[in-house]
């Protein structure tokens, strides 16, 4: 069978895959993993598949179609995103205008948590995926090409004689190990140039070591959409193999991403993953996302086997409101942390919100206050972006602070993330105006911009990367946010 797997044109660096989907400030583009994962399975079955990243490639409609004529695919699979669900019905639409014997699917987080109302945006959808949906593809790629019956194949939603039809959940993968390398995809249909993270040196190659998380946040949208509270490994050989695959095809890689939802939840398997890279001499930079409470001895491990950077969701400088979030760790957790990174010599990128339940200008002061005080090398502060599918969502929807039911305002016209929350104290503008102060009464301190230029003097190879981020996110610290619309 011949599928095509595409991330659809939107707008220009529109990093669709991300947790929250938008064009960023700092020019972030994310690999588009889970498709790449599903386009590997579907390979491995014997399928001829493209696999196109239309935002990253800058491909308009007319280049996706072009590309699209020469597979003539039998099977098409459109991922999706909240602040894009209309465009990207549109565009699946347009193709099975233009390829009517296919059979079109949209896979994605938004789609996962709407199925029944993603089908309503657009009758020339066949379907569309819940969850995790690699053995869905699988599944039902077999079942078009036997001429099945749709209700056979667990985790999709379709239309039949005029009516949806929700089949029954599908377990999640238990087995990651029999999942081929994504990085072979990559090689295959993307340019790793394309894609940029600022925590991570550049170029680097995204994979991960895990599906799912077992901590309770009530924003994060993977585990809640896709990949389940459950914690599934790959196995640490498994893992070892991929990047010395890595190592040896991708001779412009600088570093690998672990884009696991926390790496850090198992510290003795951080321990064997370090020892086994150190064991196998495997030398790559390389950036996890981590959570408070990790242990100095453990720090040391992984940095001794190459880990540069931890991305961690510090959130809020407010006890009470990391509670409201269900966060599980305490800002006397976030002060250790900082130390034992600092005395194991890695980097962390502070993540921080605004408007979280609870939220206040006091509180708003704090986490700023709580940012400073922690010294991280880099920081976010965003606004809340709650997504349909989570306990936030539901939340804030049934609190009457969700402002508009309009997806597209997600973000603002120009991509950039939008605000379409407020709190019982704080409008959307009061949010926009405290992450724009916050960023530069963060990055403009003297004190901030002597250490940048001396990390750039003492380690060149941080240059490209700093240098990379700070040519857009520069332009919008100095210029701030327009405040959010949703007119």
């Amino acid at each position: 069978m011949k599928i095509l797997l595409l991330n659809p044109p939107f707008l220009k660096n529109f990093s669709r895959p991300q947790r929250s989907p938008a064009v960023t400030k700092s020019g972030t583009i994310y690999f588009p993993m889970w498709l790449s994962y599903a386009a590997g399975v579907l390979e491995k079955e014997g399928h001829e598949i493209d696999l196109i990243d239309a935002p990253a490639d800058d491909y308009e409609m007319e280049k996706v179609v072009q590309r699209s004529k020469q597979l003539n695919p039998d099977l098409i699979v459109v991922d999706t995103s909240t602040p894009s669900i209309y465009n990207d019905a549109s565009i699946a639409g347009q193709l099975k205008d233009l390829f009517p014997s296919s059979f079109v699917i949209l896979v994605g987080t938004h789609v996962s948590a709407l199925p029944r109302e993603s089908l309503d945006i657009d009758e020339r959808i066949d379907a569309v995926a819940h969850h995790e949906y690699d053995y869905t593809l699988r599944d039902l790629a077999r079942t078009l090409e036997n001429k099945g019956n749709l209700s056979e194949v667990p985790g999709i939603s379709y239309r039949q004689n005029g009516r949806v039809v929700e089949n029954e959940k599908r377990p999640l993968i238990e087995d990651l190990d029999e999942i081929p390398f994504v990085s072979r995809v990559y090689k295959k249909f993307l340019n790793i140039e394309n894609y940029f993270n600022p925590n991570a040196l550049y170029p680097m190659v995204t994979i991960t070591t895990s599906r799912g998380c077992p901590f309770k946040c009530t924003f994060c949208v993977y585990p809640q959409t896709l990949m389940g509270r459950g914690y599934r490994l790959r196995s640490v050989e498994n893992v070892v193999d991929e990047i010395e695959y890595i190592t040896n095809n991708f001779p412009r890689a600088k570093a690998v991403f672990f884009e696991d939802d926390t790496l850090t939840v198992n510290k003795t398997r951080c321990i064997e993953l370090s020892e086994s890279l150190i064991r196998r001499g495997i030398k790559i930079s390389w950036t996890a996302n981590a959570r408070v409470g990790l242990d100095l001895e453990t720090m040391k491990k992984m940095k001794e086997a190459g880990c540069r950077s931890f991305c961690v969701g510090f959130e809020s400088g407010n006890q009470d409101i990391l509670n409201n979030m269900r966060k599980s760790s305490r800002l006397d957790m976030m002060f250790d942390f900082m130390t034992n990174a600092r005395k194991a010599g890695i980097l962390v990128h502070g993540c921080f919100l605004a408007g979280l339940p609870g939220e206040t200008k006091e509180t708003m002061k704090q986490t700023l206050d709580l940012a400073k005080r922690l010294k991280p090398d880099t920081v976010q502060f965003y606004p809340v972006m709650v997504y349909p599918g989570t306990e936030a969502y539901e939340w804030y929807k049934s609190q009457g602070f969700l402002i508009t039911d309009d997806f597209s305002k997600w973000i603002t016209p120009g991509g950039l993330h939008n605000t379409v929350v407020k709190t019982e104290h704080l409008q959307p503008e009061d949010l926009v105006r405290f992450c724009d102060h916050a960023r530069r009464e963060f990055y403009l301190r003297p004190a901030y911009l002597l250490y940048k230029a001396k990390q750039m003097l003492l380690h060149p190879e941080e240059i490209k990367r700093t240098l990379k981020s700070a040519r857009t996110f520069f332009r919008y610290l100095l210029k701030g946010s327009d405040v959010p619309s949703v007119n």
